[in-house]
């Protein structure tokens, strides 16, 4: 395979997993991050990297509106929920350093 055709690949998956995870709002970012390890968040924060590095001018807001399909305040506001304690406690264990 190509170097071309491998990052129109890739795109395409990414596009798919976003596209994915906008439609499971459901599935809370604990919840991910516990499972996962990563969440929309780091998405998003992976996406600034990448244009950073690229010298793309990007800021934290758009790249949270890419992942999320919208600013993040309205995202945050219609689907996040309280993380209960038993969420926070395993966000604890599993984020020690």
């Amino acid at each position: 395979m190509d170097d071309k055709t491998q990052t129109e690949l890739e795109a395409a998956v990414y596009r798919r997993l976003v596209e994915h995870l906008r439609s499971r709002t459901d599935v809370q970012n604990i919840d991910m991050m516990n499972l996962a390890g990563f969440c929309r968040n780091c998405l998003s924060n992976w996406m600034k990297d990448a244009a950073d590095a690229k010298g793309v001018p990007m800021t934290k807001e758009t790249s949270r509106e890419i992942v999320y399909g919208e600013p993040f305040d309205q995202w945050k506001a219609k689907h996040q929920k309280e993380s209960s304690p038993a969420q926070k406690t395993a966000f604890e264990k599993s984020h020690k350093h």
